[in-house]
Order: structure tokens, then sequence, then C-alpha cells
């Protein structure tokens, strides 16, 4: 079974590489069209021109950076806050924020609840 081609609205991943980033801007929703017409600050300029040199192990903090055709197969170390988060960009991430990957808070994982917590827990002896 030959596995299915990957487009976006309608376009290859070869075509939207050909493609300006403005005309790319074009196909993608309100919220991120807006952003990129709104000019790219030089901090994503940077990146993008890391990206494009090749380099391997790229940091950044920048996470409202939108995903486009020419970062589609690098890796990037995507910073939560905490620490750096490894993110390997593939075709379904485009025109999402580097952001949303790279997730802030962890999920709330609770134990058991401690003694004097709950009215039972108050009858159980200490020992």
């Amino acid at each position: 079974m030959a596995k299915k081609e990957f487009t976006y609205r309608g376009k290859t991943l070869d075509e939207l590489k050909r493609l300006s980033i403005d005309e790319f801007a074009m196909l993608l929703p309100a919220r991120q069209r807006r952003s990129i017409k709104r000019g790219i600050p030089d901090s994503q300029k940077k990146v993008m021109k890391k990206i494009k040199l090749g380099d391997k192990n790229l940091k950044t903090h920048v996470r409202d950076m939108i995903i486009t055709p020419a970062m589609v197969g690098s890796t990037l170390k995507i910073h939560n806050g905490k620490e750096y988060f490894q993110l390997a960009i593939l075709e379904d991430m485009l025109g999402h924020f580097l952001g949303e990957f790279a997730l802030t808070r962890k999920k709330v994982a609770h134990s058991a609840p401690g003694i004097g917590a709950t009215k039972s827990s108050a009858s159980i002896s200490v020992k």
C-alpha cells in the first residue's frame, strides 16, 4: 500500500517550499497570517537563518514562531521555561507555533492524601 502524499491546503511540500513567505501566509489561518503580515521579528529571522545553514544543535527560546515549509525536517530544542524540549519538525506541524509542541505545564498527578487530610484519616493511628 503506497503512502499518501502530504498536502497542505491542496499544495504538496515541494510546492510550498517554492512559495515566498507572503504567499505561504495566504494559506494560513487568520491568527498566523496576521502575525506574518505584521512583520517577522529579528529573533525569528535569526532562527530561520540558522535553520537554513543546517545548524544541528539549535536551541531557541522563540516559542511564538510559526512553522514554515523551510523548517520541515529539521530538529530544534525549544525552551519550555525549565529545560529544552527536543522537537523534530514534521509536515503536519505547518502553520502551528513552536510553543504548541513544548508544553510549559505538566499533568498533575496526585498521590494518596496525607494524615489529617480527611475525616477518616484522623482516626488512623500514626504508627
